[in-house]
């Protein structure tokens, strides 16, 4: 990890997120009976309860509104939710009255154009591998994986690395 992007995550508090094309694969899958489906990756899933427990928090901003969202932050224990909010940053702006936190302690992971009022205000965008050319020339680092395949595992493991809870956080899984 080069050294400015390091600096940049050792002050992370708070990791937001997108949901379509970051935390799911982007894919909009409807039932005939007006059913909503979503996949999410339980490596982004577990990834996001360790960094908690390392004492960063997570928040979700999403445009669309989904029960599924909402069922997924409460089995992760995400307690900031915004959905259906299209301005990102007017969302973050609201987080922030009960968040009180400088730009530089949040870091935003996102793949599309509506994500970009954030991502370049914060001080650690992060962008999945297949997020929009526009996306990934504006963030501070990439993820190998596509959004929904383990991205935001990957910038949770890099968040905890650079805060120095990585090690910590894997030895209790690991043979004594």
């Amino acid at each position: 990890m080069n050294p400015e992007l390091r600096e940049r995550a050792a002050r992370i508090k708070l990791l937001l997120l997108d949901v379509d094309g970051v935390l799911t694969d982007g894919k909009l899958y409807f039932g005939n009976n007006g059913e909503e489906f979503k996949a999410f990756s339980t490596l982004d899933g577990h990834g996001i309860k360790v960094l908690q427990k390392s004492g960063v928090k997570v928040g979700i901003i999403t445009g669309r509104t989904s029960n599924l969202v909402a069922r997924r932050a409460n089995d992760l224990g995400i307690k900031i939710l915004v959905q259906g909010r299209e301005d990102k940053w007017e969302a973050l702006q609201e987080i922030l009255q009960e968040h009180p936190l400088q730009p530089d302690e949040i870091a935003f992971m996102g793949d599309d154009w509506p994500d970009l009022s954030v991502m370049t205000r914060v001080g650690l965008a992060f962008a999945v591998a297949n997020a929009h050319v526009s996306v990934a020339a504006r963030a501070h680092w990439q993820s190998r994986e596509r959004g929904g395949e383990g991205a935001v595992r990957a910038a949770c493991d890099l968040i905890m690395q650079a805060q120095g809870t990585f090690d910590s956080a894997l030895a209790p899984y690991l043979a004594p």
